[in-house]
């Protein structure tokens, strides 16, 4: 029996950022994960609310009532507070792969954010630029309600 794969060319598109924060470690997780879940916005402000079950398998998806929603991803691993990654096809139906990984910790009197975003598969150069703007917003929030919250 002979097996032969053959490789196919799949572009990578990665995002990498690094956020301080000035808040405990707990503090700052509670905000990430807060503003990745009820607390979301769409590109324009307007609230976007999801649901971000912070369980290993745990889904992370937009709850539009009546059993309508949107699917972005599934929880692959978390380890409060210093670890949450997640594994799905967020919001491109174009047959990609992502992988969302935030790693976070106490650096110089806060916390540092450790994130990276990984798509594999064919992704539209319009989508690679709101995806990065997209992250930017979610960490800028995120960020300052941390900031803003008495530890």
């Amino acid at each position: 029996m002979t097996t032969t794969a053959q490789a196919v060319d799949q572009p990578t598109f990665v995002i990498t950022e690094e956020i301080f924060v000035q808040a405990s470690i707990e503090t700052t997780f509670a905000s990430l994960v807060a503003n990745l879940g009820r607390l979301n916005e769409g590109p324009d402000g307007q609230p976007m609310p999801m649901i971000l079950e912070t369980r290993p398998g745990g889904r992370w998806y937009r709850d539009l009532g009546g059993d309508n929603g949107h699917h972005w991803g599934f929880v692959q691993s978390i380890k409060r507070p210093s670890l949450l990654e997640i594994w799905g096809p967020l919001f491109m139906s174009t047959g990609t792969s992502n992988n969302v990984l935030y790693r976070l910790s106490e650096s110089d009197g806060g916390t540092l954010i450790s994130f990276k975003h990984t798509l594999v598969g064919p992704v539209p150069d319009v989508m690679r630029q709101n995806t990065t703007t997209g992250w930017k917003n979610i960490h800028a929030r995120a960020k300052a309600a941390a900031e803003a919250a008495k530890d």
